[in-house]
């Protein structure tokens, strides 16, 4: 079985976040936060943002269990939300095989310099959909996004897919999101699986192994597309 795989630069920002809690801030509405708290860090900001915390609460952090460690992310808001996770994992990519940064316009002059000084902290999915565009299932690749939108509009990244007689057979995801099972500690990055069993439907009509995922996906405008940085 053919496989097509993210790069090496990719594949280690997705394990640098492995033990990082999912974050949303628009349950807080913060303003003029630092990106670790705000849901767009990457693993050095919020690795820098926990050691400050944990300096000005007077705690040791060094040989904390990683378990404690993530509860006492979750208990000071400290986490990454599902596009600043796929915006800082295809930046990766883009450093890794384009050799520079990923770069998104904004609509309004304030809005673009926001954009240009601090892209990962003013991405949403609606940005992502908006600098991208829709792929069919033959031509999906690793590094193409499934975006769903809805009230609460999600992303996941497609890192791995595995090929039958050249055509895309097994979708593979990661996605940082809280699910109700997660409870109050277990969110974070969770894996993924779409088994495509007709090349002929859309997406959502393939076979999902993460339940919540495929009920948010099947209930929204959910599409497989491509920044156009790749294209």
């Amino acid at each position: 079985m053919k496989i097509k795989i993210l790069s090496e630069e990719a594949l280690r920002t997705i394990h640098e976040y492995r033990d990082v809690p999912y974050f949303n801030n628009k349950t807080l509405g913060t303003r003029g936060a630092l990106k670790a708290e705000v849901g767009k860090g990457s693993p050095e900001d919020i690795k820098e943002e926990v050691k400050n915390i944990a300096i000005r609460k007077k705690i040791k952090i060094e040989n904390m269990p990683k378990e404690e460690l993530k509860k006492f992310m979750v208990n000071n808001n400290i986490g990454i939300d599902c596009s600043g996770f796929a915006y800082h994992v295809l930046n990766s990519e883009s450093k890794g095989m384009l050799g520079k940064s990923i770069d998104f316009g904004r609509v309004g002059f304030i809005r673009k310099i926001r954009a240009k000084m601090m892209p990962a902290k003013n991405v949403d999915v609606r940005i992502l959909v908006h600098n991208s565009q829709p792929k069919t299932l033959r031509d999906i690749e690793p590094g193409d996004l499934i975006t769903i939108l809805s009230d609460r509009d999600h992303v996941l990244v497609i890192y791995k897919i595995e090929y039958e007689n050249n055509l895309p057979r097994n979708i593979y995801y990661v996605h940082a999101m809280a699910w109700p099972a997660d409870g109050q500690y277990g969110h974070g990055i969770h894996y993924g699986k779409i088994e495509i069993v007709d090349l002929q439907k859309g997406i959502v009509d393939q076979r999902w192994d993460e339940e919540y995922t495929y009920e948010r996906a099947r209930g929204s405008v959910t599409e497989a597309r491509r920044l156009n940085l790749f294209l």
